[in-house]
């Protein structure tokens, strides 16, 4: 993208254009991301096998951390990357994309070591046990063990080409990914085809991992006259002067999906201690979920490059007029969510699985948990401003009262209080208090600005 096109969408282009050029390609990725994700549930689902699905759900947490690490590089970099364009530093924005880049790489192949050392631990504590955990160290090898360096830079790298303006570029490089784990999935999964069950969903999303990764180094090295990412090593000889910037916007991103592990980790060693069916309903519910989640993720990570090139910039009106804009097109559809979920909760869940027993936990803890999502349609944006703002303390805060500090005293307090189901009530209420004290500390920056 040229530096032209870049100003015109960040500087000229009326905001309600500038914000639906940004998130549309970002919110399709996300919904494709989603589709992909739910495709390992759902084939693996159709074996009407809980303890396959069960050995998907405990891998889950740890399949996060590698979002954790994408994030830590990919939000913190992006963040940075946009602020110094806003401030038109175009050669420290290319010097900041390869410290990003190469950092963010190191991290995956450390995280795949990590956890081939500690896999039985690891998967133990997030609910593995005799009946699924030979399943979900095969899901594991493929998509944790082998896959983490190619998830990773997919990831990653997606944000850096959105931080210069390229939302379609980044789009159709997650989406390329997600359509062909959808196209996969039956074939490594089903009986008729491969049948190799929950490991063959784990090889399915490697391959596609894959492919979305070499997609994103084509594409650089093919505009690498146009683009300010850079991907070439030297630049980590300025790895000093960016990486405690990239750390400190990138660390609360990073600390949120990691506090997700542990909180996710938790709720399903909760689960599990009342039996096999309610860990996969617990399973199917978390991918469920994630629709108007990854919507708000692709509403907030379209928007970011805009509040950061802006707020650099201290254009503080055109900034705030993209947020709220953003924010009402993600409560708008989370509400959606929430009427669909609460009318046609075992109708939904059944789609997952042939299990009565299963399907009646998946709707008691969906109509449950669903509740959490208008809070959250804001709260994730809002964390995602304060990162494009380069306020670290307010992301940090907000970051870890949504998972990490309220979430494993809950649970327990729940759980005694509404056996099982009282599980399912925690996140509703970690995302109201996390978005009260958001909201609170955005509104004393405002006063600030004025």
């Amino acid at each position: 993208m040229t530096a032209d096109r870049r100003i015109d969408i960040f500087e000229n282009m009326p905001v309600k254009k500038a914000v639906i050029k940004q998130i549309v390609p970002a919110i399709a990725a996300q919904m494709i991301a989603v589709l992909y994700s739910l495709a390992d549930t759902y084939f693996v689902g159709m074996l009407n096998q809980p303890a396959e699905t069960a050995a998907v759900t405990v891998v889950a947490p740890s399949f996060v951390m590698l979002t954790a690490a994408s994030n830590l590089f990919g939000v913190g970099g992006a963040s940075l990357i946009s602020r110094k364009l806003g401030v038109h530093k175009d050669a420290e924005a290319t010097e900041a994309s390869a410290v990003s880049f190469w950092w963010g790489l190191m991290t995956a192949l450390l995280l795949s070591v990590l956890f081939l050392t500690f896999a039985k631990p690891v998967l133990t504590v997030c609910g593995a046990d005799d009946s699924t955990y030979s399943l979900a160290y095969a899901y594991a090898k493929w998509t944790v063990i082998i896959g983490a360096p190619f998830t990773v830079m997919s990831t990653l790298t997606s944000n850096l080409v959105r931080a210069e303006g390229s939302a379609l570029s980044a789009s159709i490089g997650v989406s390329l990914g997600g359509i062909i784990n959808i196209i996969l999935d039956p074939l490594f999964v089903l009986p008729r085809f491969l049948g190799l069950g929950a490991e063959g969903a784990g090889i399915a999303t490697l391959i596609s991992n894959l492919i979305s990764a070499l997609y994103f180094l084509i594409h650089l090295l093919l505009h690498s006259k146009q683009s300010i990412i850079s991907l070439k090593p030297r630049h980590l000889m300025r790895t000093r002067a960016y990486m405690g910037q990239i750390l400190a916007i990138g660390f609360p991103s990073a600390i949120q999906y990691a506090l997700t592990v542990v909180a996710a980790a938790a709720q399903t060693k909760f689960v599990s201690a009342y039996s096999t069916e309610a860990v996969a309903a617990f399973g199917i519910v978390k991918k469920i979920d994630q629709l108007p989640l990854f919507f708000s993720i692709g509403v907030a990570s379209g928007i970011l490059p805009l509040l950061a090139y802006n707020h650099a910039a201290e254009n503080f009106e055109r900034r705030s007029a993209a947020f709220k804009l953003g924010c009402l097109i993600s409560v708008g559809f989370a509400l959606l969510c929430v009427a669909l979920y609460e009318g046609f909760a075992p109708e939904i869940a059944g789609l997952f699985i042939d299990d009565a027993i299963t399907v009646e936990y998946a709707s008691q803890f969906l109509r449950r948990m669903v509740l959490a999502m208008p809070m959250m349609a804001i709260c994730y944006p809002m964390i995602l401003q304060f990162q494009a703002m380069g306020k670290a303390r307010q992301s940090l805060i907000a970051s870890v009262l949504r998972k990490g500090v309220l979430d494993i005293p809950l649970l327990f307090l729940m759980d005694s209080l509404i056996p099982l189901y009282g599980c399912m009530w925690v996140q509703p209420i970690v995302d109201t208090v996390s978005l009260a004290v958001a909201t609170a500390m955005y509104i004393k920056i405002k006063k600030s600005e004025t």
